[in-house]
């Protein structure tokens, strides 16, 4: 699978949904800190290529990484502290470290959130070419934080967010959370309580564990759905995105079968053109011959700034550690923290009522006890 997510990220269909920016907008001309994307790194122990790695590449921020690196980290956060195991999301709270990020990265200030917001609200209704569930100012921000404030890329990546619900509402409408139980149970997927010493959640697939025989690749996307969903509630996330960690252990040639063009299509929708929520880094473990072929065949088709987010790592858990401290990985991975099964930030997150309206408002099937937090605000 990490085959296609790499192949169609930096496919000509996305540089052609990304590449025609009109010039002349509030994003452009406020927006114009944004740098580009960092160069690749090498894990080789040479003196050399230690000058050029960028320790933080996934995640924190490396003291010489400014010489290397056009995309500075925030410096480690107050709130990502190894005791950090609450089940929650940040609603409202930004730290300033992100917020500084957010100024100095994507260009974001309150002028440019009042101009930008305003031109992008009228684009919409000028263009009619989506039709939003809503329209206030925090939900129009995840997609210009998503595109560092350029207003036709934010109009853009609604109208193909929206577009791709149109396409998919397998994946997304009349769905119940609670029910997709069986992907964490199954230890498929799951998202750790802490965050990385950088404020970043991260997203970890182990692809091995999946077997096809039981249920399709649809299932795992609308568990993937849900979690990036909830994820955007974070005022962090949108600003400093997520870190996604696959492990291929276990991968056989009956996962690469179940791979078809569109389900290529529907991973490029997730990780890069239609969902406001930025990948910041994709670490790949114990990527085996079948991985490695696939990838060879498509790797002429990643671009420079995909291929800058893709780590190997194998089964060198120390390379991993120089992305991500172990003090913030879980045990399996050399690290030292505790994993939670998929269902527990079901029934946590069930607790909050403003999330379970928005779950509701997205088309979710919300179970009737956990609809009465709603009913009870």
């Amino acid at each position: 699978m990490l085959a296609y997510i790499s192949t169609f990220a930096g496919s000509p269909q996305e540089k052609s949904l990304e590449g025609k920016d009109a010039p002349g907008s509030a994003g452009d001309r406020l927006a114009s800190s944004s740098s580009a994307a960092a160069v690749v790194t090498t894990t080789s122990n040479s003196d050399s290529n230690k000058s050029r790695e960028r320790a933080d590449s996934g995640c924190c921020e490396d003291v010489g990484a400014a010489q290397v690196d056009d995309m500075p980290e925030p410096k480690e956060l107050l709130s990502a502290q190894p005791d950090d195991e609450e089940l929650a999301l940040d609603l409202d709270f930004i730290p300033d470290e992100a917020l500084e990020y957010a100024r100095r990265e994507l260009g974001e200030t309150d002028e440019v959130k009042c101009q930008t917001i305003h031109e992008l609200r009228e684009m919409i209704y000028e263009r009619g070419e989506c039709m939003p569930h809503r329209m206030d100012d925090d939900f129009l921000l995840r997609f210009l934080r998503a595109r560092n404030f350029n207003v036709n890329r934010a109009h853009r990546l609604i109208v193909r967010y929206y577009t791709f619900k149109e396409e998919h509402p397998e994946i997304h409408q009349d769905v119940n959370p609670v029910e997709m139980r069986h992907i964490g149970d199954d230890d498929i997927m799951t998202v750790p309580a802490y965050r990385t010493p950088c404020g970043r959640r991260m997203m970890i697939y182990r692809m091995g564990n999946w077997d096809p025989r039981k249920y399709s690749v649809e299932e795992i996307f609308k568990a993937t759905v849900i979690i990036l969903e909830l994820g955007l509630l974070e005022p962090r996330a949108q600003i400093l995105g997520g870190i996604v960690i696959f492990d291929l252990e276990g991968i056989t040639m009956t996962h690469a079968w179940t791979i078809t063009p569109q389900v290529a299509s529907m991973v490029l929708s997730l990780m890069v053109a239609a969902f406001p929520m930025t990948t910041h880094a994709i670490h790949i473990l114990h990527q085996s011959w079948i991985f490695d072929t696939m990838f060879a065949v498509f790797k002429p088709l990643i671009d420079s700034k995909m291929n800058a987010k893709i780590f190997f790592h194998g089964s060198d858990m120390e390379s991993l550690h120089r992305h991500v401290p172990p003090e913030y990985l879980p045990k399996k991975y050399g690290g030292t923290r505790e994993e939670l099964p998929y269902y527990r930030w079901i029934e946590s997150l069930g607790k909050d009522p403003r999330v379970v309206k928005e779950m509701k408002g997205l088309g979710y099937v919300i179970p009737d006890e956990i609809c009465k937090n709603d009913k009870d605000d």
